[in-house]
């Protein structure tokens, strides 16, 4: 599907409700006219294939056409993934089981997968650990997910709960270092490294809040990008509300300033397992900062757009398109 078959494709699956409703928030905020606001979101959708929320989100009533021209907008990183990433090989990243095994040399923790007859392999997984971390194959966002305690358990009752509700991928809890667990001990707060050609482009370090066990941004989570030159912290963090953070809201932690342990070793880490499956260039992954090395978490091979270029991470205004296309560029000689 072609850019024009894109944006049409996207206005005839579009929710005009929350369009308008878009419009009305965008009116609140800036100040436009709501007439303006409809045709320029309207002009972005043809021109930058950016929908309604990317207009909203990356706060393009703000900016002008060149700078317009920098920003990955969801059609342009729905182009990036269909160019690096051969769908036959999506099913390593699709599926949790799957991944664990084609990345297990950088895992770092024991894992098993619960087919429902292998209770005995269960047992033998659990005996001496207080907690376990769940999670089903398929999905994404951090749903069913879940960190279980087993003190007082009953092991095949458990068994069997996690087999109904398929959470079938059952992991040894992650340990992550000191430095990067103390900004939110409940929740292992990955690092979020994108590769594109095998090189990484971007990375941002994602925590946990209100003591949720996962640090998903969609679960009231904080975001900061991560200079990959050094690996320090340097812009504030942010919630999808908008809420900006120098200091973390929940443990005081300071954020702006922090330098993540083991920098070198995380970017070595991600582009060696970039190279595992060359057929899928574009890849999301989320490390975690363990004690003595980094490991990975998982990995998405459709990365999301939305956290790579909010307003307040921006350096004068510019987008990441062209840091990705340098990386596209620099991969072709």
């Amino acid at each position: 599907m072609g850019k024009l078959g894109y944006v049409v494709n996207r206005i005839r699956k579009m929710d005009y409700k929350n369009f308008f409703k878009t419009i009305d928030d965008v009116h609140k905020k800036s100040g436009k006219s709501k007439v303006f606001i409809f045709f320029d979101t309207i002009i972005c959708g043809f021109k930058y294939q950016a929908g309604y929320v990317d207009y909203q989100l990356f706060e393009m009533y703000k900016m002008n056409r060149q700078e317009r021209k920098t920003i990955i907008t969801r059609g342009i990183n729905n182009d990036l993934m269909k160019r690096s990433n051969n769908k036959e090989y999506f099913k390593y990243f699709n599926d949790k089981a799957l991944f664990n095994e084609k990345f297990s040399k950088y895992l770092n923790r024991d894992w098993l997968y619960l087919d429902g007859h292998n209770l005995d392999e269960f047992k033998r997984f659990v005996k001496n650990k207080e907690f376990i971390m769940v999670k089903p194959t398929v999905g994404s966002c951090g749903k069913g997910v879940d960190k279980i305690e087993l003190k007082g358990r009953d092991v095949k009752a458990l068994y069997e709960d996690l087999c109904k509700d398929n959470q079938r991928l059952v992991e040894e809890v992650a340990l992550q270092c000191d430095e990067i667990g103390k900004v939110h001990p409940n929740s292992i707060n990955t690092v979020r490294v994108v590769t594109l050609k095998g090189k990484v482009v971007v990375a941002f370090l994602r925590m946990g809040n209100k003591g949720y066990v996962v640090d998903n941004f969609n679960h009231e989570g904080l975001v900061a990008p991560i200079d990959i030159e050094d690996g320090i912290i340097k812009y504030i963090a942010i919630d999808k509300a908008h809420n900006e953070y120098e200091i973390h809201p929940f443990t005081k932690e300071r954020i702006v300033g922090l330098k993540i342990p083991m920098w070198d070793k995380i970017i070595k880490l991600c582009e060696e397992a970039a190279l595992e499956i060359p057929e899928i260039g574009y890849i999301g992954w989320d490390v975690c900062v363990g004690f003595q090395e980094p490991f990975l978490i998982e990995g998405n091979e459709f990365p999301g757009h939305d956290l790579y270029q909010l307003p307040p991470h921006r350096n004068g205004n510019i987008g990441l398109l062209p840091t990705f296309l340098k990386a596209i560029e620099e991969e072709k000689r």
